[in-house]
């Protein structure tokens, strides 16, 4: 376990040095890390837990809505706000768990969409508190520590430390009692609770922690688009493609939604520029060969083939 948190340690002091280098891609960077965030969050429910979500992107909305809000109607700084939208969102997912986990297959899934689909409305319908279909905009943030949260150099920081933080969650997670229960419900529910693992309780637990993760991101994200408006902030494609990251890489590994982050923006990126109309084409047909030839994901399908390795040269000795 020591050489993750060695190659992690590696990976955020060459990213630190990014924006000394070649600032030039900063917006791309951003975009990775936020990614690598909410998949790496997504996975703790949807990989090690087995409960695939495609409501997340709730959470990335009340995030960078209550830094908004905070900000602009109330003086607050965005720490305490996402401080605040960390605590809704987890008594949020506690009663969202309670009510949905009963439901089990497609018919959750189904359910995370229209809980977010709600959302959506009620940021819509609610002018009074988020700007309606018009939006709230952030037109002032404090300077800690003299550092300007408008500036691009510092949202890239913010973003870095978003991904280190639930890089290193996951890292915990993994090697503790909590992520062998996940696992244990993930490959045969019944066979855990035969051993004494309460399903519920054990993945509300995920659920609420993946929650609180993908808020925080969401306040950072908040911070870096500086204008939330409901059709952008609660858009179900965004949870689409947040999952899509976590599948890409592979689901319930721990590299897995950070190497599907990285591949995915960075196609996405090069798509455009190459293929311009026909980007989204290429993008899709990406994604499909990717499920194909790796249908337990980049990371998934690696470790596989370690493992099957590893197998066959003690077999051989």
């Amino acid at each position: 376990m020591k050489k993750h948190y060695v190659i992690l340690a590696v990976l955020a002091s060459l990213a630190a040095l990014y924006p000394y280098l070649d600032p030039k891609y900063l917006t791309i960077a951003i975009t990775i890390f936020l990614f690598i965030g909410w998949a790496t969050a997504w996975d703790l429910i949807g990989g090690w837990a087995g409960q695939v979500s495609l409501g997340h992107v709730s959470f990335v909305g009340i995030g960078a809505y209550f830094v908004a809000i905070g900000s602009e109607y109330y003086g607050l700084a965005p720490w305490w706000s996402i401080l605040m939208a960390m605590l809704f969102t987890a008594v949020l997912a506690y009663f969202w768990g309670r009510l949905t986990f009963k439901l089990s297959g497609p018919y959750f899934t189904l359910s995370t969409i229209a809980i977010a689909e709600m959302m959506r409305l009620v940021a819509i319908n609610e002018g009074w508190l988020t700007g309606g279909a018009t939006g709230v905009f952030i037109s002032e943030l404090p300077t800690p520590f003299g550092f300007d949260l408008f500036e691009k150099t510092t949202q890239y920081y913010l973003a870095l430390a978003f991904a280190v933080f639930c890089l290193l969650v996951v890292f915990g997670v993994s090697r503790n009692r909590f992520g062998y229960q996940l696992r244990a419900i993930r490959e045969d529910e019944q066979s855990a609770m035969a051993a004494g693992i309460n399903p519920t309780k054990v993945k509300l637990r995920a659920f609420m922690l993946s929650a609180v993760l993908t808020t925080l991101g969401g306040g950072v994200y908040g911070i870096f688009l500086s204008f939330m408006e409901p059709h952008v902030m609660f858009n179900l494609l965004l949870s689409i493609q947040i999952a899509l990251t976590a599948i890409v890489g592979g689901r319930g590994t721990i590299w897995g939604p950070a190497v599907g982050a990285v591949v995915l923006i960075i196609a996405g990126e090069v798509f455009r520029t190459t293929f311009a109309h026909a980007n989204m084409l290429v993008y899709g047909l990406l994604i499909l060969v990717v499920i194909l030839f790796f249908p337990r994901g980049i990371v998934g399908e690696f470790v596989r083939n370690m493992i099957r390795r590893g197998y066959a040269r003690r077999a051989q000795s």
